[in-house]
């Protein structure tokens, strides 16, 4: 039952010391109950992705940033389409997607994603990422699972985020390792070239496509004054 699934998951993320689980638990303990090889969780806001609120490894955290350079993949479909996006053999895809994203995720080492948008009711938050080294569906109780994740996660989140000012992000969330960096490039870039910063953020990922370099890595330039648009 879906109430037990629940129970089962709050348990397994409580801190050893007790109290509330960190971010971290929610990816850590999220990859030991499904038994994937890595988990992350991608908060978007207007249909732009804000970051990465945690991941379980290296390749994970590289999967969220390609995620969060190039604009596409499992999560950002996952949010935008508000469905659950699988994609059991990037290899060798029945519908080939995310051109820029997939060749990228296999050179990782990752063969398998899965996306699980992060909702309360009419509210979308982001996107729950699953991923495999090996090729393969998930199981009827690793999808059932990740489901009631996804729903532990987004309570989460909103609950963090209820006592926040509005617009203003909450302290827990902020000492993720959300990409303030790349929102602050963004506010510079709006103002360099007289554009909203939605455009600026578009203008931002753009330049870090074509000179194939992470988003991170180019918005440190603009924050530095190394690289100026306009």
């Amino acid at each position: 039952m879906v109430s037990d699934r629940f129970e089962r998951m709050l348990a397994a993320m409580q801190p050893t010391g007790g109290g509330r689980p960190s971010s971290w638990r929610l990816c850590g303990a999220g990859a030991d109950i499904l038994a994937v090889f890595g988990v992350g969780i991608m908060l978007m806001s207007s249909d732009l992705p804000l970051g990465s609120l945690c991941t379980t490894n290296a390749i994970s955290a590289l999967i969220e940033e390609l995620q969060y350079t190039l604009g596409e993949g499992p999560c950002v479909d996952a949010y935008r389409q508000d469905r659950v996006v699988s994609e059991p053999d990037l290899a060798d895809a029945r519908t080939p997607r995310w051109f820029a994203f997939t060749p990228k995720a296999l050179d990782a080492g990752i063969h398998a994603v899965f996306g699980f948008p992060l909702r309360v009711g009419a509210i979308r938050l982001g996107a729950l990422n699953l991923l495999q080294d090996r090729p393969g569906s998930l199981s009827d109780d690793q999808h059932a699972d990740a489901l009631v994740l996804a729903d532990v996660v987004a309570q989460w989140v909103l609950d963090r985020q209820a006592n926040a000012p509005p617009g203003v992000l909450a302290e827990a969330l902020e000492h993720t390792d959300l990409h303030s960096v790349v929102h602050n490039a963004a506010g510079a870039i709006s103002v360099q070239l007289g554009v909203s910063v939605i455009e600026a953020m578009i203008r931002l990922r753009g330049y870090a496509f074509a000179n194939d370099r992470m988003l991170g890595e180019v918005a440190r330039d603009v924050v530095t004054r190394k690289l100026r648009f306009g």
